[in-house]
């Protein structure tokens, strides 16, 4: 067996022990993907786990949302922020739960990755207005955004080579984990969200969020901005994921895939702080 194989058995069986996502977030999307899905169906069974309830309240209520009054019923909450944004909660919301159960290498900081990935999620959501996304969509980006990078979390000791390496010699770091480890977080990614039954926008950012232009068509423009905003916090430090000194040429292609300019990203710097703040709540679910 070669050492890709053996990594790749040890990932995986990683991958199976993490938690499954529960079943009431399993229901939830499965009710979502549904075209006559009525506000009151999603309230039933969120209703179904009080936690989950609790939790998607406290974030609908937080400054992330602006809500001019205080929402105490998910029904009002599902009717003003609709179904997509409450499922999209709902599956975050689950995930980082589950992320947080998950025995993890210490290698990589759980707090400053999850700052990196909500950075990710909040950029991508501000990209998409900036390209005139449907208000109705703009949170799939966000929650693109929030998850593309949850292949690093299966990596065990070794990957402290790999960080190392990528920061000592100003490299991608996608690069480095392909050399050192044969295999890439892209990849071990792609187990997880086939773990979680994610639908295809998450699963393509997922996969393809270093190359877009690999991404399929419908997906594409997501993909792409989910890579923008990744590249943009990773430059300026917001959190920590190991990848320092992104790709050039992924970042060019990214821009011409989205139709956005550097300038344009790099100018929402002062909405980008502000929106981070709010979005701090997802850290306290």
């Amino acid at each position: 067996m070669s050492d890709r194989e053996k990594r790749l058995r040890k990932i995986r069986n990683f991958v199976d022990r993490m938690p499954s996502l529960s079943t009431t977030v399993s229901k939830v999307l499965e009710i979502c993907s549904r075209p006559d899905t009525a506000p009151n169906d999603l309230n039933k069974v969120i209703s179904l786990d009080p936690v989950l309830t609790g939790q998607v309240l406290k974030l609908i209520n937080s400054a992330y949302y602006s809500l001019v009054n205080k929402v105490t019923s998910l029904t009002r909450a599902i009717i003003m922020l609709g179904l997509n944004t409450v499922k999209n909660l709902a599956l975050s919301t689950a995930i980082i739960r589950c992320v947080g159960q998950t025995k993890k290498s210490r290698i990589l900081p759980i707090r400053k990755f999850w700052e990196h990935s909500i950075g990710v999620g909040v950029l991508a959501k501000l990209l998409a207005q900036e390209q005139d996304i449907p208000l109705g969509e703009r949170e799939e980006y966000f929650v693109a955004g929030l998850l593309h990078d949850l292949g690093k979390i299966p990596f065990g000791d070794e990957y402290a080579d790999v960080l190392r390496r990528a920061r000592s010699e100003g490299c991608d770091l996608l690069a480095v984990e392909r050399e050192m480890l044969e295999v890439d977080h892209q990849e071990t990614g792609q187990l997880i969200a086939e773990k979680w039954t994610l639908n295809q926008a998450i699963t393509e950012s997922i996969i393809y969020h270093h190359t877009p232009e690999q991404a399929s068509e419908p997906f594409q423009r997501l993909v792409a901005t989910v890579a923008l905003a990744d590249a943009y916090v990773c430059l300026f430090d917001i959190g920590y994921a190991g990848n320092m000194y992104p790709d050039e040429n992924q970042l060019i292609t990214a821009l011409e895939i989205t139709g956005l300019s550097w300038s344009t990203v790099t100018g929402l710097s002062e909405a980008i702080e502000e929106e981070l703040l709010k979005a701090e709540i997802f850290l306290q679910v």
